[in-house]
């Protein structure tokens, strides 16, 4: 399954347009194994991520697991064909199967950030069998962030591969539907980003098959 905006005409016009993004790593470096880092304690159970079992029918490019209620994850299910929201658990593949490429999407308040952090945590302890692409932040209102979330944000960023900041939008806030006459051009920076993180490993499973 191929990740794509959701109208490919405007596609071209964010070519090279990767303003309000902040990539840590290269793309590609996400494609190794799924556990995390190891070493790391993980949060309290309670305070843990539940985990669900995806189904044979239920396929994505990328999933987006919110770190908490109202994290964004279905606005980035409407932007992206080929995406879906996994509401708030960690999406599991059965046994044998590739691991799910996992999004984690939070708000940049204390609580969305907090939550993001534990998150991050559960995932680099290294039982989580999901392939972490990294973290998209979502302003929750306009303006700058404070300095102490700045630093909170700045701290959870080490822990991921790669993060993705989306501002505040004021349409979306008022109820329009999240679509390319609304969105930030940082949108399409992350579409690319997360293209090069999944299409060449679809392309290898496609050639795989084909061999087999």
């Amino acid at each position: 399954m191929i990740l794509v905006y959701v109208n490919n005409d405007v596609r071209a016009s964010f070519s090279g347009e990767g303003a309000g993004r902040r990539l840590t790593v290269a793309p590609q470096a996400p494609r190794g194994g799924a556990a995390g880092q190891g070493g790391v304690v993980p949060p309290a159970p309670e305070d843990c991520l539940p985990r669900r079992e995806v189904t044979g029918e239920e396929q994505a490019a990328v999933w987006w697991v919110g770190a908490h209620g109202g994290a964004g994850e279905s606005t980035l299910e409407e932007l992206f064909s080929g995406s879906r929201a996994a509401e708030h658990a960690w999406p599991i593949h059965a046994v044998g199967q590739p691991p799910a490429r996992v999004v984690l999407v939070a708000r940049t308040n204390a609580h969305g950030l907090k939550a993001a952090q534990r998150a991050v945590r559960e995932w680099a302890a290294g039982d989580l069998p999901v392939l972490l692409l990294g973290l998209v932040l979502i302003a929750d209102a306009p303006g700058r962030l404070p300095h102490a979330l700045r630093q909170l944000a700045d701290l959870i960023a080490g822990g991921v591969p790669a993060v993705w900041s989306l501002p505040w939008i004021e349409a979306w806030r008022i109820g329009d539907p999240p679509g390319p006459a609304n969105a930030p051009k940082v949108v399409g920076g992350l579409l690319e980003d997360l293209q090069a993180m999944t299409e060449p490993a679809a392309s290898v499973n496609a050639n795989r098959n084909e061999e087999d």
